[in-house]
């Protein structure tokens, strides 16, 4: 069932800040920070479980796995990337029922051609309007509470310009998505002029690296988004420091690193749950094995 916490958080027009969560490392370690949703990226989640690039690869059965996963893993609610909800009509109907069964509380939805490809990178494709026009009335049927949020992105920028986004942010909006998601515009002015025109709430995709302009909250606000994912941030800096330490493991042999660099060990046994392990082998330690 979905968390309605999300939904009333919007309703209530309290702006929501979702990191994205490659791994279960980063999902205990974000709940320690704290969040009101974190958000199941497709392309990190894939690449952490698979090795894979976020191109329409991994399937329904498989990212279903991982959301379910992160659900189990994550106080927050989970804001659940869905590609194109992975085919056609009745792919789409498959894909809401399995992640909303999973516990996921929001699922994003894009216009992409199938297969996919991030909205960062090249070569992509978008299929017609009214097509996934049909696609988020296909969701809204398929889901079984309004709790669960349908988030419709369009990819639309680089092929069809402004007036092409914003012409399907309003035909999403019509068609019934609870909250619209113009992917990779290229300054804050489009933005501006996107949000201006939407009576949704919006969401900014900040992806560190990506085609849009990471700033600050606060910017986002004024604009008039609702919602900013942060989808690549934890994972790119993950990397960079995998790889300091690894080359300097490689480089002198030394596999000690300075003490803030280094999350503390006793602090993520605490965090992943190693407390009530112990706990548990006290409360049966004089409990026979066995006849």
């Amino acid at each position: 069932m979905a968390d309605p916490a999300l939904a009333e958080k919007l309703r209530r027009g309290e702006f929501i800040v979702a990191p994205g969560i490659q791994d279960m490392i980063t999902a205990v370690i974000a709940n320690d920070v704290g969040f009101d949703a974190v958000y199941g990226t497709g392309y990190w989640l894939t690449a952490s479980a698979f090795g894979l690039p976020d191109a329409g690869i991994a399937s329904v059965t498989q990212m279903t796995d991982r959301m379910a996963t992160l659900v189990r893993s994550s106080n927050a609610p989970v804001i659940a990337d869905g590609d194109t909800g992975h085919g056609g009509l009745l792919n789409v109907h498959h894909t809401v029922r399995a992640f909303e069964a999973a516990g996921v509380t929001a699922i994003q939805i894009e216009d992409q051609q199938f297969p996919k490809k991030c909205g960062h990178t090249p070569f992509k494709r978008v299929v017609t309007q009214q097509e996934m026009v049909d696609k988020i009335k296909v969701a809204r049927d398929a889901r079984s509470t309004a709790d669960f949020l349908i988030i419709a992105r369009t990819d639309a920028m680089q092929s069809e310009g402004l007036d092409g986004v914003r012409r399907r942010m309003d035909a999403y909006a019509e068609a019934g998505a609870d909250v619209l998601f113009p992917e990779a515009l290229g300054s804050e002015a489009e933005m501006r002029l996107v949000c201006g025109s939407l009576d949704r709430p919006v969401l900014a995709n900040m992806a560190t690296g990506g085609i849009t302009p990471i700033l600050p909250v606060a910017t986002l606000k004024d604009i008039g988004f609702s919602i900013a994912i942060f989808p690549a941030l934890t994972s790119l800096v993950a990397s960079a420091a995998v790889e300091a330490a690894l080359r300097t493991l490689k480089g002198s042999g030394d596999g000690t690193a300075p003490a803030q660099d280094v999350f503390d060990f006793k602090r993520f046994c605490s965090l992943i749950g190693f407390e009530d392990v112990w706990a548990f082998e006290r409360k049966w330690a004089a409990a026979p094995v066995g006849e």
